[in-house]
């Protein structure tokens, strides 16, 4: 079963290493706004985001650190989702 499409308003959070954003950038799969963020300063409290980027879905390249990532966020006070799957969900839920 593939992943739903991802809904209007809402930012990538991109936990990817550079050498995996490069290779394969999310913004050639979808047309939401990406950020990447890494997991570390998503942990050390030291992402930036805010409200104002509307919901969150944390995506990484596989669907693991995703999950821990969105619930940092969420005690930070955000509204954010992990993206089950990663990019390969992303890749076949969006295709």
């Amino acid at each position: 079963m593939n992943p739903p499409p991802l809904p209007d308003g809402v930012t990538l959070i991109d936990l990817r290493p550079a050498a995996l954003r490069e290779a394969e950038p999310l913004e050639g799969l979808t047309e939401r706004p990406v950020l990447a963020v890494s997991l570390d300063e998503i942990e050390a409290g030291r992402h930036g985001l805010t409200p104002v980027q509307g919901p969150l879905v944390v995506i990484c390249e596989r669907g693991v650190r995703s999950g821990l990532a969105a619930e940092y966020l969420r005690a930070d006070g955000l509204d954010a989702q992990a993206y089950p799957g990663g990019v390969p969900a992303l890749k076949a839920g969006q295709g």
